[in-house]
């Protein structure tokens, strides 16, 4: 892979952790709802550490079981065909089925990293981020014989580990904005009057994303 490729993928990758931090659905309202029952801006801050552990745990979950299958360099095509039409198939659920996960209800307020993780994958947070990551992996030009599969397998998991820190990173920069903004300026009723629905954007993207990841496998 040449080097304006793999960053652009990377700037992708960025790009689409900012698209979540931006997201309520990915959980910034909560840290401001801690901060302003605490009193104190501290919480945000503590809120939204927890909030990125959860995704991040969530978008390795999904990656890591990739790192293992694209160490199968004959069936790199297919891999890629199937992870774009699961993000599709995805996408297409979310936007039929617009109910939010009532799992995510039950989950006590303390524990943020659980309902960070619980949303990302009901979500479909990793999916988005897969097709990148199998770009990121650039193995198209390795041979079987050339490349032992233990070092294909230790490459990609760097690369996985990699592109879930990276884009939790710019979730928690990007969401962390918006959550101070509120808290500082615009506080509680900002929060329960201003509330904006991403669901049906969301869904689209996963579509679009998808059929990118089928076109880009061709």
């Amino acid at each position: 892979m040449d080097q304006t490729s793999a960053a652009a993928l990377w700037w992708a990758v960025i790009a689409s952790g900012i698209y979540h931090g931006v997201n309520p659905g990915m959980g910034w309202p909560l840290s401001v709802s801690a901060a302003l029952m605490e009193g104190r801006r501290a919480a945000l801050g503590k809120a939204l550490l927890l909030l990125a552990l959860g995704h991040f745990l969530a978008m390795s979950a999904i990656l890591l079981p990739f790192t293992l299958i694209f160490a199968l360099v004959d069936w790199q095509r297919e891999i890629r065909l199937g992870a774009g039409l699961l993000v599709i198939a995805a996408g297409v659920y979310l936007m039929i089925n617009r109910r939010h996960p009532r799992a995510l209800a039950r989950v006590k307020p303390t524990r943020l990293a659980l309902w960070s993780f619980l949303a990302a994958m009901a979500h479909g947070a990793g999916l988005m981020l897969l097709p990148i990551y199998l770009g990121l992996c650039g193995i198209e030009e390795a041979e079987p014989g050339h490349r032992a599969a233990a070092e294909l397998m230790l490459s990609n998991l760097d690369i996985s580990l990699g592109v879930a820190a990276v884009h939790t990173a710019a979730m928690t920069l990007s969401g962390g904005a918006i959550a101070l903004g509120v808290y500082t300026w615009l506080g509680l009723k900002f929060l329960s009057r201003a509330w904006f629905n991403m669901d049906m954007l969301w869904a689209l993207s996963l579509i679009v994303v998808g059929t990118l990841a089928i076109w880009t496998a061709y």
